[in-house]
């Protein structure tokens, strides 16, 4: 099926016209297992186009519309809607579910179709948005069959005396709210989706309005694999109308990806209920062995510019030892970055920070001394991007160490910006403190990569770092949240991770310790 008249079976949308047409497609809400619109609507710009029409619509709920969500998850108990003692066989219905959406993700025209819906709203490269799309499928085939109801495997302790036992398990929460992001439209929410499902909440899925159409389009594919329309909810509207459905709805636990402002926010809402991955100022240390230029030079590319940067786990930082500075490998990272072109979304719209902010942080860090620029600092040349979002070239500024280290400098050098923009920064074997110093005052440990193979060196940075995902080795990466390993942030009590069975476990379920004594002796 060619990618210009993609539109499977299920799906309500052609994404070859999103964005072509005046004819809008409209993004509904779901409430009480019925596709529902609200009294008014939001339009959604052309992030590449501003002189072209908008790309769709969708329902913007007001406060007033709340009630039926509300009253959706007041029919949820807190012992949710499957958990290891009650309707079992919901376990054995999402292996089901699951395998079937793996199925029908892994079909060339199904992948193609949440690839073109996620350029669509995301301008990024087709590979990146493949690349999702692969994530996701692998995801869902690694629950199909069994593996959904394992992980709710309880575990038991022999008691005190003969019919005393007891028995831990994994107990869902009931009514729960996820809060999704922007930049990974399908694999973020997807995933916790349907971790939430597994474990037997009752989930209502609120996306970025920028992007909202993609996970409506997986919803209703789940609905097609045999998911009950009623199983999820699934809300747009403004962020302050979810917070007020968060306060008046009995959600007893919210997942939250998104900004630090908002995260802090939420935290205090919801009284603590909440797992959190926010923001990622990324930090990639160079150690002083030497090899593989080319290659490593490619991955900071990536690891610094793919997407536009707009990832939470986007190089933010690179400190790189003398040594890599001595074989060039900022000349490599620049001709790199050059290659970078609109034409084939290699870079694109910075859909939260506008052009004027970007170049504004740009001019701070060149104020301070021994800063320089590097590469980029510029506007993109012949774009027609929004001026509510981004367009700029990638960039690079180099600060030097010992000033980034000063207090009226680390917090803008460690200032992260959600764009195709990092800080670079130099050290040497009698200054790897400072870096370790810099590490430590960073304020969120989302990821890390140690590019060496240095064992002493490697345990050096690892034994005194505590990013929640850390690559090392000579391939390290800071990018990269596959279904095949935790992805999350580590040293706060609220991180939350994804992709793997413990981040199910640990976000979706807590822990229910249920005592059997079941003998009574008879001469007690």
């Amino acid at each position: 099926m060619s990618k210009h008249n993609i539109k499977p079976s299920w799906a309500s949308v052609d994404p070859s016209a999103l964005g072509e047409t005046t004819s809008l497609h409209h993004v509904p809400n779901l409430v009480n297992g019925k596709w529902t619109d609200a009294s008014e609507k939001m339009t959604i710009p052309n992030p590449l186009r501003k002189s072209g029409p908008p790309i769709y619509t969708l329902a913007n709920t007001k406060s007033e519309e709340l009630k039926p969500f509300i009253e959706s998850l007041n029919r949820v108990s807190k012992s949710g809607v499957h958990n290891p003692l009650k309707n079992v066989s919901r376990y054995l219905d999402y292996g089901e579910i699951s395998r079937k959406a793996g199925n029908e993700l892994m079909q060339p025209d199904v992948a193609e179709f949440f690839t073109q819906c996620i350029m669509k709203c995301v301008p990024k490269g087709h590979d990146q948005a493949m690349g999702e799309v692969k994530v996701t499928a692998a995801f869902l085939n690694n629950f199909g069959g069994d593996n959904v109801r394992f992980l709710a495997r309880d575990f038991g302790v022999p008691g005190n005396h003969d019919g005393q036992k007891s028995v831990g398990y994994r107990w869902p929460y009931g009514p729960v709210a996820i809060i999704a992001p922007f930049n990974f439209p399908l694999e973020i929410p997807a995933l916790q989706l349907m971790g939430a499902l597994f474990m037997g909440n009752k989930p209502v899925l609120k996306p970025t309005e920028k992007c909202t159409i993609v996970m409506e389009q997986f919803i209703r594919l789940l609905h097609h694999c045999g998911m009950p329309m009623d199983d999820c909810d699934f809300l747009n509207c403004e962020g302050p109308v979810a917070g007020e459905l968060l306060s008046r709805a009995p959600v007893r636990m919210t997942q939250f990806t998104g900004s630090t402002r908002v995260a802090e926010l939420l935290s205090t809402q919801t009284r603590g209920k909440v797992k959190i991955e926010d923001a990622g100022f990324d930090w990639k240390i160079l150690g002083p062995d030497v090899s593989d230029v080319d290659y490593v030079a490619w991955q900071c590319d990536q690891d610094a510019y793919a997407t536009s940067g707009q990832k939470c786990s986007a190089q933010s930082i690179l400190f790189l030892h003398e040594n890599w500075a001595k074989v060039g490998i900022l000349d490599k990272i620049k001709v790199l970055a050059s290659r970078r072109k609109l034409d084939d979304l290699s870079v694109g719209p910075v859909l939260t920070v506008t052009t004027e902010q970007i170049l504004g942080h740009v001019k701070k860090l060149l104020r301070i001394p021994g800063a320089q620029l590097l590469f980029g600092g510029k506007e993109l040349e012949n774009h027609d991007i929004p001026k509510e979002y981004g367009a700029v070239e990638p960039t690079a500024v180099f600060v030097p160490l010992e000033q980034m280290l000063k207090e009226e400098h680390f917090s803008a050098c460690t200032t992260e910006l959600f764009a195709p923009f990092q800080v670079v920064t130099k050290y040497t074997d009698l200054s790897i403190d400072g870096v370790l110093e810099a590490c430590e005052r960073i304020s969120h440990h989302l990821t890390a990569a140690v590019v060496s193979n240095d064992v002493k060196f490697q345990n050096k940075i690892l034994a005194n770092t505590v990013n929640g995902t850390t690559y090392v080795g000579m391939r390290a990466r800071t990018t990269g949240a596959p279904q095949n390993h935790w992805f999350g942030p580590c040293g706060d009590p609220r991180g939350c991770g994804i992709g793997t069975k413990e981040a199910i476990q640990m976000v979706w379920s807590g822990h229910r310790e249920i005592i059997n004594d079941e003998i009574v002796p008879e001469n007690w």
